[in-house]
C-alpha cells in the first residue's frame, strides 16, 4: 500500500515539474484530443460500463443510483462538447490581468499558476471522472481521480482514452492518474499527504464530503449535498411556483441542485398542493409528493401519488422523483428551517412581493439564491459562466460554480524598474 501511494504521488510530483505552464497551446490540443479518443473508444467504454451497470442491478441498487452510473450516446455527446467548449473558453481565463502602474514607479499585474496537484474523490458517475480529467488539467493541474468500485471497469477503459490524449497533446502522462484500486485504505492515506496534494475536491454524498472535510488538513473545494429548499409566499403565482418545483426537482431527481422540499405559506399551502398534482398528472414518468400531514385531507382523490411526509424528512436528500410540501407561517419560519436544515448549496423563493423577496436575499445564505425560477438554473454553463467541475458550498477560494478560473491561483508580478523600497516614495 505505501508504494502504491508513493508511486502514484512520484508520477504526480513530475508531471507537475513537466507541465507547462496555463495558456500553452498543448492544453487546447489536449481538449481537441480527448475528445477524439472518446469517439475513438466510446463502444469500449460502453462495453465496461455494461459491465459495472449488471454488477450494480445484481447488487440490488435502485433505479436512480443504476442510472448515475450508466452510459449511453447521449454522454458521449456531452463529454466531447464539454471538451470543446473548455478549450475554446480557455484564453479568457488564462489572460494575465491588465497590467497597472504602482507606486514607485513599478508596475504590477498577475499571472495565473495551476492549484498544483488535485485530488478528486467522487463516487459512481463515470462523466465525472471525465469532467476531472480535462478542466483541471486543461488550466495546468496534475490531477488524481478515485472513483467509486461501482465504476471500477468504465473509469479502467476511460483510462486508457485519457492516456491517449495526453500522449497526442504533448503532456506529462503522470498529469491525470486515474486510480482503478478500490481499497479504502488507499483514499485514507492519501487523505494524509498535504505534502503531497494541494487541493482535496470530493464530490457525492454529503457523507463523502463530510468525511474528506474531517479526515484530512488538505485543502478542500467541497461541493456539499443538496438539500435544498423553495419558498413560496401568499403573494406568489402559484401556478408559477408549481412549474418551478416541479422544473427544480424531476429532470435530475439525484443532482445537487434539485429541490427536496417546499415551503409554503399556510394560507397558499392547500392550494399550492393541488396545482402541484395537476402540473404533473400528465407526466410521462411517475413521481411523489410527500406531504405534511396537516395537508392529507386536501388531496384524498391523488391516492398513489402522494405518501406523508414525516420530521425525519427534513434535511434528507431523497435522491428519487419525490417532492415535500410543508406548511409555514411566513417567510421569517421558512428561514429558520433553511438555516436548520439547508445544505447551503440553493436556496429559493417564489413571491410576487418584492419586500418578501429582498427579506429572503438578506437572510438566506446559500452558494446560490433563485428568485422565482428553477433551482436547477445553479449550473456555470447556464449561468453562462463555462463549464464547471462542481459547484461549491465552501466559504473561501470559491462558491458556488467551480469553473476553470476557479480551479487557478495567481502570482502577483511586480515589474519594478529598479525601485527600492526604502528609497522612494512612501506608499500611500
Amino acid at each position: 500500500m505505501v508504494t502504491a501511494i508513493e508511486d502514484v504521488l512520484a508520477r504526480a510530483a513530475a508531471a507537475r515539474a513537466a507541465a507547462p505552464a496555463p495558456g500553452d497551446p498543448r492544453y487546447d490540443r489536449y481538449c481537441a484530443a480527448l475528445a477524439d479518443e472518446l469517439t475513438r473508444d466510446w463502444d469500449t467504454v460502453l462495453a465496461a460500463n455494461a459491465t459495472d451497470v449488471a454488477r450494480a442491478v445484481a447488487a440490488g441498487l435502485g433505479a436512480e443510483l443504476v442510472g448515475r452510473l450508466s452510459l449511453g450516446k447521449e454522454h458521449l455527446d456531452l463529454l466531447t462538447g464539454l471538451a470543446e467548449r473548455t478549450g475554446r473558453l480557455l484564453p479568457e481565463h488564462v489572460a494575465p490581468t491588465r497590467e497597472h502602474r504602482a507606486h514607485l514607479g513599478m508596475a504590477v499585474r498577475r499571472i495565473p499558476k495551476p492549484l498544483g496537484v488535485a485530488l478528486m474523490i467522487f463516487e459512481a458517475r463515470p462523466t465525472v471522472t471525465v469532467e476531472g480529467a480535462l478542466l483541471p488539467v486543461a488550466v495546468g493541474n496534475v490531477v488524481v481521480l478515485r472513483g467509486g468500485a461501482e465504476i471500477a471497469a468504465t473509469n479502467r477503459a476511460l483510462a486508457t482514452a485519457v492516456g491517449r490524449a495526453l500522449a497526442v497533446a504533448g503532456l506529462p502522462a503522470g498529469m491525470v492518474q486515474i486510480l482503478d484500486d478500490t481499497d479504502r485504505r488507499l483514499v485514507r492515506a492519501l487523505l494524509k499527504r498535504h505534502d503531497a496534494v494541494d487541493v482535496l475536491i470530493p464530490r457525492g454524498s454529503p457523507s463523502l464530503i463530510d468525511y474528506c472535510l474531517t479526515s484530512s488538513t488538505i485543502p478542500v473545494i467541497a461541493s456539499g449535498g443538496g438539500v435544498n429548499h423553495l419558498y413560496v409566499d401568499r403573494s406568489a403565482d402559484l401556478e408559477l411556483a408549481a412549474a418551478i418545483a416541479l422544473d427544480s426537482k424531476l429532470g435530475e431527481p439525484t443532482a445537487c441542485n434539485t429541490l427536496e422540499l417546499v415551503l409554503a405559506h399556510t394560507e397558499v399551502a392547500a392550494e399550492l398542493t393541488a396545482a402541484l398534482l395537476r402540473a404533473g398528472a400528465d407526466l410521462p414518468e411517475p413521481w411523489l409528493l410527500r406531504l405534511d400531514p396537516r395537508l392529507a385531507g386536501v388531496v384524498a382523490a391523488a391516492a398513489g401519488r402522494v405518501a406523508e411526509l414525516a420530521d425525519t424528512d427534513d434535511g434528507r436528500e431523497f435522491l428519487d422523483r419525490s417532492i415535500g410540501v410543508r406548511p409555514v407561517a411566513g417567510l421569517d419560519e421558512a428561514v429558520a428551517h433553511i438555516r436548520r436544515y439547508g445544505s447551503g448549496h440553493t436556496e429559493g423563493v417564489v413571491a410576487a412581493d418584492r419586500a418578501v423577496v429582498d427579506g429572503f436575499l438578506a437572510a438566506v445564505d446559500a452558494a446560490a439564491l433563485v428568485v422565482n425560477g428553477s433551482l436547477r438554473l445553479h449550473d456555470g454553463p447556464t449561468m453562462a459562466l463555462g463549464p464547471e467541475l462542481s459547484i461549491s458550498t465552501g466559504r473561501l477560494h470559491v462558491r458556488g460554480p467551480v469553473d476553470l478560473s476557479a480551479l487557478l491561483t495567481h502570482s502577483w508580478v511586480i515589474d519594478a524598474e529598479g525601485a527600492l523600497r526604502d528609497g522612494g516614495t512612501e506608499a500611500a
